[in-house]
C-alpha cells in the first residue's frame, strides 16, 4: 500500500497461469526455500513466531519482488533499501546484497481463506499488508503478472462491478475492507486490531446458478457470490471470470 492518495498494488494474471486474467494482489506459493533457516542472518524481528509463519512472510516477501521488483527490505535504522543485486533469481542474495534484512513485523496478517472442500484445486491463502517507500517504483515481471497497477480499493471495486475487470470473490471482499481505510496508518492499526478469521466458504446450488457462501462472522459485510448459470457454463469454455 502507499499513501497520497491511499492505494493498493494489484497486478493482472497471464492469461495462461492460474487465475486467468484476473486482477490480484502479487503473490504466490511458499516455496522450500523459505523455510531455510539461512534466512535467520537475513531477517529482523518476528521472534514470536513459528517457522510456518516466518516461511509465509518470507515467500510474501519474495513473490512481491518477484512480480512487482518492490523489495520490502530496512537496513539497520529502519531505512528503505533498494536492489543492488543482479541475481533476480536468488532472492536471499538480492536481500543480502541489499544491506537490509526483511522485517518480518512490516507485515499484518490481513486474511486467510481456504477453498472449499469440494473444489478440484485447493489453496490454502494468507493475505497480508504493507507499506511500500515512497521512491519505490513498480516494475511487472512480464511472466506470470503482465500488467500491474496502483489504485485506490473504491476504483477497483467500481471497475469491476461494470465488468471492466475481473476480480476474484476473496480479491473483492478484501478490497472492499481495505476501502473502509482512508491511509496506510489507518489500514495497518485496524488490521493489527482485527483478529484473523479463516474464511472456508462453502458452495450452494441455487435456482438459476449456485452461490459461493461465507460465515457472517467474516466480518465482511457481505455473505454470499452468485454466479448464474451462464456465467459457470462460460467458467467450463475457458472464459475468464470472477471466481
Amino acid at each position: 500500500m502507499r499513501d497520497a492518495p491511499f492505494e493498493v498494488l494489484m497486478v493482472r494474471r497471464h492469461a495462461g497461469q492460474t487465475f486467468s486474467s484476473a486482477l490480484v494482489f502479487p503473490g504466490g506459493t511458499v516455496d522450500e526455500s523459505d523455510w531455510s533457516d539461512a534466512w535467520l542472518d537475513l531477517a529482523t524481528g518476528g521472534e514470536a513466531l513459528d517457522p510456518a509463519e516466518r516461511a509465509l512472510r518470507i515467500a510474501a516477501f519474495r513473490e512481491t519482488f518477484e512480480e512487482t521488483a518492490i523489495l520490502l527490505a530496512r537496513d539497520a535504522d529502519g531505512r528503505p533499501v533498494s536492489c543492488r543485486s543482479t541475481a533476480r533469481d536468488d532472492f536471499r542474495t538480492v536481500v543480502a546484497e541489499s544491506g537490509g534484512t526483511l522485517w518480518l513485523d512490516d507485515l499484518i496478517k490481513f486474511g486467510h481463506w481456504i477453498t472449499p472442500v469440494n473444489g478440484p484445486k485447493r489453496f490454502d491463502t494468507h493475505f497480508f499488508l504493507a507499506r511500500t517507500a515512497a521512491n519505490q517504483e513498480a516494475v511487472c515481471d512480464g511472466g506470470e503478472a503482465v500488467a500491474l497497477e496502483w489504485a485506490s480499493p473504491e476504483s477497483i471495486l467500481a471497475r469491476a462491478a461494470a465488468g471492466e475487470r475481473s476480480i476474484l470473490f476473496p480479491t473483492r471482499m478484501n478490497l472492499r475492507r481495505l476501502a473502509e481505510s482512508g491511509t496506510v496508518e489507518d489500514a495497518l492499526t485496524t488490521a493489527r486490531a482485527r483478529p484473523v478469521f479463516t474464511v472456508l466458504p462453502r458452495v450452494e446450488r441455487r435456482e438459476g446458478g449456485m452461490a459461493v457462501v461465507i460465515p457472517q462472522d467474516a466480518g465482511y459485510g457481505e455473505t454470499e457470490n452468485f454466479h448464474p448459470r451462464e456465467e459457470m457454463a462460460g467458467h467450463a469454455a475457458g472464459q475468464p471470470g470472477e471466481g
